[in-house]
């Protein structure tokens, strides 16, 4: 199976890059899944039900979240009725949605998508180390029709990204990191046959300081007073994520590759003849 994962879309250019990518991305490595980070998509805060829409019809089969879900109220009260929105699983039980679905691939073979958040340097959530390790017994990788299962793990540390990815090896397809939105240059496969980066990156204008235009940001660092509400960078916007084939008969990684396209980062575009590589 082969599943693209795009990092958190950061505003209007996040948006047009992904829109303008996936579909060509998807056609070029025979994409059979696609799962992106929207928490961001929004203005840079939340997202909406017509942006899900936007990004169910280019062909993103599960959307996760992070910190940022209830930023935009609409969701609030439609997150309930889109089983492929996600919001992480170690929320309070009491919120709306869901934190992890499945959802068959365009051959029919089911996809566990998990989202979760890590707590340090976080809002102060529910373990997530217990939460995920339910799901996974629950719903073990290869059981029935489930050929692949995915977490997206939404947190600032790159150390509990880490033992998250551990925790999991051996028992998911892939365990990616959204929320920083800098792509790390950990790529690669865990002894047990899970692969890994800690972080995607995000999908927007890295001419800013984590997709947002420069001045309130530097202002607030350098003068440690209050400034005015943070506007995502407008400029051309990059891709980031991470493409991932499975081995059909374990749901385990067979290769994982970074995948970058846009404006001002190396662009990075898998070979799909060299996947075995």
């Amino acid at each position: 199976m082969r599943i693209l994962f795009c990092g958190d879309i950061v505003g209007r250019s996040g948006r047009d890059i992904v829109i303008e990518r996936i579909p060509q991305i998807c056609q070029d490595l025979e994409i059979d899944f696609v799962i992106v980070n929207a928490e961001n998509a929004a203005h840079g805060f939340g997202l909406t039900k017509g942006i899900c829409q936007d990004l169910y019809n280019i062909g993103v089969d599960v959307i996760t979240t992070g910190n940022h879900i209830w930023d935009q109220k609409e969701i609030i009260g439609y997150i309930d009725q889109d089983k492929r929105l996600l919001r992480p699983l170690n929320y309070p039980a009491t919120s709306p949605g869901r934190g992890f679905t499945i959802v068959p691939n365009r051959k029919g073979k089911d996809v566990l998508v998990i989202n979760a958040m890590a707590r340090l340097f976080m809002d102060t959530l529910d373990d997530p180390f217990p939460a995920v390790d339910a799901i996974l017994k629950k719903y073990p990788l290869g059981s029935g029709s489930l050929g692949a299962i995915v977490l997206d793990f939404h947190g600032e540390a790159t150390s509990e990204k880490m033992a998250m990815g551990h925790f999991c090896d051996g028992r998911v397809s892939l365990v990616v990191g959204s929320h920083t939105h800098v792509p790390t240059a950990d790529t690669q496969i865990l002894p047990g046959g899970t692969a890994y980066q800690t972080d995607a990156g995000m999908c927007g204008d890295y001419n800013s300081v984590v997709g947002m235009e420069k001045t309130v940001p530097i202002l607030k660092f350098t003068r440690k007073m209050p400034t005015a509400r943070m506007q995502p960078a407008q400029g051309p916007g990059t891709l980031c994520g991470v493409f991932v084939e499975t081995d059909d008969a374990t749901g385990l990684a067979k290769s994982i590759h970074p995948v970058c396209l846009g404006a001002r980062l190396k662009n990075i575009m898998p070979e799909i003849v060299n996947l075995e590589g």
